[in-house]
């Protein structure tokens, strides 16, 4: 009996599964201004490390080469770069705020009441708004690299990836590998969302869970480095962020890189089911 008046109740035509579109909801957040603001900056990076470069030696002159010494060494050597420099706070930035802005600020527009009266199931709300903020990190991930590679070439040429420690990868193998690295700084940066993700779902205000994500993120950095934590460090996301380091060696070594994405997927999914548990009990009113 129940079934049927469900039935009667749901209009004709009507289909879960595509109320608000993936499609739909990724031209909404890329008109959005901070989308716009936050590409501009990402793309700008490596102009500026390009004009440092051209002012100053890239070299830490302290004797021991580290990869920002091979900076200006090719258009491979620069994207690298790039990645080294921002992969610790940088990056973390776009994806607090594209994972994190989303559900809070349909909340703070008092819009996300209408939205579920529309009516889109909470779960296929969370479920888009996941999606394409995740989209839109591996986006910005992407556009770093990419804009970094393309100036790099045009300002000192394209050739081999140098390796600090002796040593070159040809330019195949340093595409290959990049496109690796890339993959797993997506990776590393799951808890970062899924913790903005979280938060999203909880507050009304979409700077809370953005800089809360933030937070805890360099939190996770401070304690990596209290070394008197020994082993338990190895539980913590942010011990595994710069694993991608060994994949642009002659011979990687992946053990470490493995470790770390085995820990930010664990993280990850935990926050994430929280996220879907918490909202689908939560007593919407804004």
């Amino acid at each position: 009996m129940s079934t049927l008046v469900e039935r009667t109740e749901t209009a004709s035509g009507y289909r879960a599964g595509r109320t608000l579109p993936l499609r739909v909801e990724l031209i909404r957040q890329l008109k959005r201004r901070r989308t716009l603001v936050m590409g501009a900056i990402l793309a700008a990076l490596p102009f500026v490390l390009l004009i440092a470069f051209a002012i100053g030696n890239p070299s830490q002159g302290n004797g021991r080469v580290t990869l920002m010494d091979t900076a200006t060494a090719s258009g491979a050597n620069f994207a690298a770069v790039n990645l080294f420099v921002s992969a610790g706070f940088l990056l973390v930035i776009p994806v607090a705020l594209f994972c994190g802005d989303t559900v809070a600020s349909e909340a703070g527009w008092s819009s996300l009441r209408y939205l579920l009266a529309a009516p889109v199931p909470r779960a296929r709300l969370l479920w888009s708004k996941l999606v394409v903020g995740l989209g839109l990190s591996l986006a910005a991930m992407i556009l770093l690299p990419v804009v970094a590679l393309a100036v790099g070439t045009a300002a000192y040429g394209w050739g081999p990836l140098q390796i600090p420690t002796g040593g070159a990868l040809d330019t195949g193998t340093a595409t290959q590998r990049l496109l690796v690295v890339v993959a797993y700084i997506f990776v590393s940066q799951l808890v970062t969302a899924a913790l903005a993700f979280w938060l999203s779902t909880k507050t009304d205000a979409p700077l809370g869970a953005v800089g809360g994500a933030v937070g805890l993120t360099i939190v996770g950095n401070v304690l990596d480095a209290v070394t008197a934590l020994g082993h338990w460090r190895d539980f913590l996301p942010a011990h595994w962020q710069f694993a991608w380091a060994d994949a642009v060696q002659p011979h990687p070594e992946w053990s470490g890189m493995i470790q770390g994405t085995a820990i930010s997927i664990t993280y990850a999914l935990v926050l994430f089911a929280l996220a879907f548990r918490g909202f689908a009990r939560k007593d919407v009113v804004s």
